[in-house]
């Protein structure tokens, strides 16, 4: 296996909804490693971090297996609308595409808070949560959507977001992705069992947005706010 920190706005591999990328991660570390690779589970554009491959079709079906029994700890960081609750598990099914509802769980930890000079909605100031979330699912869009359902959607997502903020960050900071990290994947090697965890540094545009709005100025590494 093999696996990359992946910046935000690559995509994983093509797709129809974005036929204008040129660039895709699985063929990048194919022409960096020369030899096949496979993506063990799936990132959106937007979102940066732990992006795993297997480099034989075994231990891709092995790996597979594994997100799927939900044998695998996955860790993000986001950056959300709003003062977060300290903790809170947010148990809240969701729609697939066909119409079937499934169950969906995540864990939710908050890690700090800001208040900044950003007028908004009436206010004079903004609020924002940096928080931990530890989905126990994995649903397409899961962390997005129940982000949104608590009412402190992650900033830059769209569509669950919140476009005025979306428009706010881009117009006074530059910042046009989405501030959500995958920090961290932890489980046991399929094949030896002993105890893997991979983690990744935050990409450079989450890391300026953390010390735009929470001072943190020196956080190059995903532990360090931990």
């Amino acid at each position: 296996m093999v696996a990359i920190n992946k910046p935000h706005g690559l995509l994983v591999h093509r797709s129809p909804l974005a036929r204008e990328a040129e660039e895709f991660a699985v063929q990048r570390l194919r022409d960096q490693l020369g030899r096949r690779v496979w993506p063990v589970h799936r990132l959106d554009r937007k979102t940066g971090g732990v992006l795993l491959f297997a480099l034989s079709e075994p231990m891709n079906a092995a790996l597979q297996g594994m997100f799927s029994e939900g044998q695998v700890e996955k860790t993000y960081h986001a950056v959300v609308r709003g003062y977060t609750p300290e903790v809170l598990e947010i148990d809240y099914p969701l729609r697939r595409e066909d119409g079937v509802l499934q169950e969906a769980f995540t864990q939710l930890k908050t890690l700090r808070r800001t208040e900044v000079d950003l007028p908004s909605a009436g206010h004079a100031t903004s609020r924002y949560s940096l928080v931990e979330l530890r989905p126990t699912t994995g649903r397409m869009h899961q962390l997005r959507k129940h982000m949104a359902h608590i009412f402190h959607p992650i900033i830059g997502d769209r569509p669950h977001g919140c476009n005025k903020q979306n428009r706010m960050f881009k117009d006074r900071f530059g910042m046009d992705t989405m501030l959500l990290h995958a920090g961290l994947l932890r489980f046991r090697h399929p094949t030896t069992g002993a105890p893997v965890t991979i983690s990744a540094g935050y990409q450079p545009e989450f890391r300026r947005m953390l010390e735009v709005l929470f001072g943190l100025r020196k956080v190059s590494g995903f532990d360090q706010v931990q």
